[in-house]
C-alpha cells in the first residue's frame, strides 16, 4: 500500500493555506514559497492548480540519487529523502517530473514526506483540493 495525495484542481481557490500550513511544519515559517507543493495559477488567473509530489512508485529521484539518501518509508508508501545522507548535489529536484523538490544550500533536498501518513496540508485545505488516498501498488 502507498499514500498519495489527490489534487482537485475545481476546489482550488488558490487561498494558499496549504502551502502556509506545510512551511510552517517544515521549517518553522510561513512561507509559501517554502512549502513542498505548489499552486500553480494559470495566466488570466482564473485556474489554480495544486501540485504535490505524487509518491512515484518508480521514483526518479530515488534512482538519479548517488547518496543514496532518497527511499522508500515502507509504512506510508512515501519516497522519503535522508537529510543526513543528502549531500545537496540537486540529482533528485532535476529529474522530479512534477518540481516539487527543494534543495537548499546548507540543508540539502527536501520533499513532501506525507507528514508521516497524516498530511497537514490535505487537513488545512478548506475546500477539499486536496485529498488523502491509499492506493494498491498497482498505482
Amino acid at each position: 500500500m502507498r499514500t498519495i495525495i489527490l489534487t482537485n484542481f475545481d476546489l482550488c481557490t488558490g487561498c494558499q493555506i496549504c502551502q502556509l500550513t506545510c512551511s510552517e511544519l517544515t521549517t518553522g515559517a510561513y512561507n509559501p514559497r517554502q512549502a513542498l507543493l505548489e499552486v500553480l495559477v494559470s495566466q488570466d488567473g482564473l485556474v489554480h492548480r495544486p501540485v504535490v509530489c505524487q509518491q512515484c512508485q518508480n521514483a526518479y529521484c530515488q534512482a538519479v540519487c548517488p547518496a543514496g539518501a532518497v527511499s522508500l518509508w515502507d509504512t506510508i508508501g512515501a519516497v522519503v529523502i535522508d537529510p543526513d545522507v543528502c549531500t545537496g548535489c540537486g540529482l533528485c529536484a532535476r529529474y522530479c517530473p512534477l518540481g516539487v523538490i527543494r534543495v537548499e544550500p546548507g540543508r540539502g533536498a527536501r520533499k513532501c514526506h506525507l507528514c508521516g501518513g497524516d498530511p497537514a496540508c490535505v487537513k488545512a485545505c478548506p475546500t477539499g483540493a486536496l485529498e488523502k488516498v491509499v492506493v494498491g501498488r498497482d498505482i
